[in-house]
């Protein structure tokens, strides 16, 4: 299928700005591009009952966490989010928005992880950060107020792969249990891909960014076959919480998010897939832009609410114009 005409109209916008590849520019650049970028995209800022930064214990350092809390007091359903950025670039402040959406909509509590960044730290400094950051959640819930029987891990793109890895230490280490992973968009294979550089997308998106990006993640080459690096490579993916898979259309990840998936199933995993049609990567966090990424996050809020036991609304893809299932 052809781009979305939103999508059309966006990279259109972004050419005609003189927007540069965020892989041609130097690290703070690009931190600071990709923070703008999310934010002009994310929509109107919605407003939650309650949000807090804290610190959490870490393995290296403090970790910073962004809490989002609709109304209760008591103990709420709590998903554990870890946001993208190819393991290099975002912070609690590029998860703000789609946190804020999923907290009201689910409803729930988000807790957004701040993991330490490559290339000043190096895989698997993120992984162990995020599962850190979990255990003590699931460990201390009395303190931060979650419900550890409704206990989920998510993330869009980079922060996707990280809820996956986080998934398979869980169940190696025998907790936190875990309800549900809600993985957007996510890297689960980083070994070189084969096909085309461009990926049709000079501008955004393309294999010149995974490549980039996958550079500064990984130290050694050979750690792209570590399956806490690449999910896909796991040899079981047996007893891991259900998933819901959302792709992109037009996204060099696609391809390796769905194989997940198909492994996943495979596995006895239960798995909801949605490709969206026409759709590039980082729609999820764009619902200001693209349609598409506001019935995405609905979507979730929609597989969160049935994972948490909250009720059952219908599905994005129910929509007119929707997307395409799996």
């Amino acid at each position: 299928m052809a781009l979305d005409p939103q999508v059309v109209a966006y990279r259109a916008e972004r050419a005609a700005a003189g927007t540069a590849p965020l892989y041609t520019q130097t690290l703070a650049e690009a931190r600071a591009a990709d923070l703008a970028a999310i934010r002009a995209g994310a929509g109107a800022v919605e407003p939650v009952h309650e949000v807090r930064d804290i610190h959490l214990p870490g393995p290296d350092r403090p970790l910073p966490v962004r809490i989002h809390r609709p109304a209760g007091d008591g103990p709420l359903p709590t998903l554990v989010y870890f946001f993208g950025g190819g393991w290099t670039l975002g912070s609690v402040d590029t998860a703000d928005g789609i946190c804020r959406r999923l907290a009201n909509a689910t409803p729930c509590q988000t807790v957004t992880v701040g993991y330490r960044l490559a290339p000043e730290h190096r895989f698997p400094a993120a992984v162990d950060d995020c599962y850190a950051a979990l255990r003590r959640l699931a460990g201390h819930a009395e303190e931060y107020r979650v419900d550890p029987d409704r206990l989920a891990v998510g993330g869009d793109s980079a922060g996707g792969n990280l809820a996956a890895a986080v998934t398979l230490l869980a169940r190696a280490h025998g907790g936190p249990r875990l309800a549900a992973q809600l993985l957007v968009y996510p890297n689960t294979d980083q070994r070189p891909a084969a096909g085309p550089a461009d990926d049709e997308d000079a501008l955004l998106f393309n294999r010149h960014s995974v490549d980039w990006y996958r550079r500064h993640y990984l130290a050694d080459p050979a750690d792209a076959a570590h399956p806490l690096a690449s999910p896909l490579l796991a040899e079981d993916l047996s007893g891991l919480p259900p998933a819901l898979m959302i792709t992109a259309e037009h996204d060099p990840l696609r391809d390796e998010g769905e194989r997940y998936a198909g492994r996943l199933r495979n596995a006895g995993v239960p798995t909801d897939l949605t490709r969206y049609a026409g759709m590039i990567h980082g729609f999820f966090a764009m619902p200001g832009v693209f349609d598409a990424g506001r019935r995405a996050q609905e979507q979730a809020a929609a597989f969160l609410r049935n994972r948490f036991g909250l009720g059952v609304a219908s599905a994005a893809g129910s929509v007119a114009g929707g997307p395409d299932r799996g």
